[in-house]
C-alpha cells in the first residue's frame, strides 16, 4: 500500500504544499473556511497519517521517548512500562521500547538506534556494560533517565526503590519472628550500588540486634549458571539457616523450585522472604512474603523526570527514592530460640 504524503494532500485539495503544513500544524488564523474543508476533506478522502517525528523534528522536538529495558515481560518491569506508558500519553509524548534480553550488545544496539531516530530523552535500566556510551550521551545533552540499578561509574537523573530501608525492614522481621541464622541470596553485587543497598539494608538490621555475619549465609546467583553452592545442602548442613532473604524474583522462583524438587518444608524447616512481589503469589500452597516494589509508580516517577529533563527544569542530577512495602505472608514462620552462629 502507497503511502500517503503531505504532498498528495496538497495536489487533492487544490493547494499548496505550505498550506496543508500550516493546517496540519494549526496555524490556519488567515486560511478561509473553503481552503480549511478542502484540506480536511482531502485528508479523509486518502486517509492521511501525518508522522509526529517527521514533523517535530523541523522543531527539534520529536515528542518521544526511548525506553531500554531487560526484559519487558518481566512481572515489575512490565508494571514500570505501564506507568511509563501511562505518564507519556497524558504528557502527549510517545514511547518506543527496546528489549536487551540481558545482553549488552543489544543494549548497545538499541541506545544508539534511539539516538538516530533523534528520541527527546532515554530511560533505561542498565546492565553496567554501556556506562561509557550512556555517558556520552549525557555529555551530549541527551536526557537520560536510569531506574532499577545504580552503577558507580554512570552519573545520570535516577529512580530507584528505597533499597536500603526495605532490606532492613525485611530483615529486622524475621529477627523479630526469632531468626538469628538469616541466609541472604543475592546476585553478584559488582558496581551496582542498588544491589550493595540491599546487602547494607540486611547488614545494619543484624548490626542493631548484635547478630555477626556468617559468611557461609551469604550466596550468590547467577542468572546462567544458578546458585554459587546448593541451597539445600546450606538448609540440610551443620548449623543452617532458619530464614533465606532473596534478593530479587528470579532467584525466588529458582530457589523455590529447589526446594521443592527436595520436599523442604516452608515455613517449618526454613522461613523464606523475597525481595519483589510473586506473580499469583495467593494461589500457592503457602504464600510467600515479600518485599514489594512500586513498579508502577516507579514507572511514573522515571516518566516525569524525563520529561522535565527535556524540558530543561533540572540544571543537576536528580534522584527519586520510592517507598517499598513489605507484605507478610505465611512462609515466615516464628521460632522460640536458635544458636548463635
Amino acid at each position: 500500500m502507497k503511502k500517503v504524503r503531505i504532498v498528495d494532500v496538497a495536489t487533492h485539495a487544490g493547494v499548496s504544499k505550505s498550506t496543508v503544513s500550516q493546517y496540519l500544524n494549526g496555524r490556519f488564523g488567515h486560511m478561509s473556511a473553503e481552503t480549511k474543508q478542502k484540506i480536511k476533506s482531502a485528508i479523509e478522502t486518502l486517509n492521511y497519517v501525518p508522522n509526529p517525528i517527521a514533523r517535530s523534528l523541523k522543531v527539534e522536538k520529536t515528542k518521544t521517548i526511548g525506553v531500554v529495558v531487560r526484559d519487558v515481560a518481566g512481572y515489575n518491569t512490565s508494571r514500570v512500562l505501564r506507568g511509563i506508558d501511562d505518564y507519556c500519553k497524558k504528557h502527549d509524548y510517545n514511547v518506543l521500547i527496546y528489549n536487551s534480553d540481558f545482553d549488552a550488545d543489544a543494549e548497545k544496539r538499541a541506545l544508539l538506534s534511539l539516538q538516530q531516530m533523534c528520541v527527546d530523552g532515554i530511560i533505561i535500566t542498565s546492565s553496567g556494560l554501556n556506562s561509557a556510551l550512556i555517558n556520552q550521551f549525557i555529555q551530549n545533552k541527551l536526557p537520560v533517565v536510569q531506574f532499577q540499578l545504580e552503577y558507580s561509574d554512570c552519573e545520570s537523573h535516577m529512580v530507584l526503590s528505597d533499597y536500603q530501608h526495605a532490606a532492613c525492614q525485611a530483615t529486622e522481621y524475621l529477627i523479630e519472628l526469632g531468626h538469628r541464622n538469616i541466609a541472604f541470596f543475592a546476585q553478584d553485587f559488582g558496581s551496582s550500588y542498588s544491589r550493595k543497598a540491599r546487602y547494607q539494608g540486611y547488614l545494619d538490621a543484624l548490626d542493631k540486634h548484635g547478630i555477626k555475619v556468617n559468611p557461609d549465609f551469604v550466596q550468590l546467583w547467577d542468572r546462567e549458571s544458578g546458585f554459587q553452592y546448593s541451597p539445600i545442602d546450606l538448609i540440610r548442613g551443620e548449623n543452617p539457616p532458619t530464614a533465606i532473604f532473596s534478593q530479587h524474583l528470579a532467584i525466588t522462583t529458582d530457589l523455590l523450585l529447589s526446594l521443592n524438587k527436595a520436599n523442604v518444608s516452608i515455613p517449618e524447616e526454613v522461613s523464606l522472604l523475597g525481595f519483589d512481589e510473586i506473580p499469583m503469589v495467593d494461589l500457592f500452597k503457602v504464600p510467600v512474603s515479600t518485599i514489594k516494589q512500586d513498579a508502577h509508580q516507579i514507572g511514573l516517577e522515571t516518566a516525569k523526570l524525563t520529561i522535565e529533563a527535556i524540558m530543561g527544569k533540572h540544571t543537576e542530577l536528580q534522584r527519586s527514592i520510592v517507598a517499598c512495602t513489605l507484605i507478610k505472608r505465611e512462609s515466615c514462620a516464628k521460632i522460640e530460640s536458635e544458636s548463635t552462629p
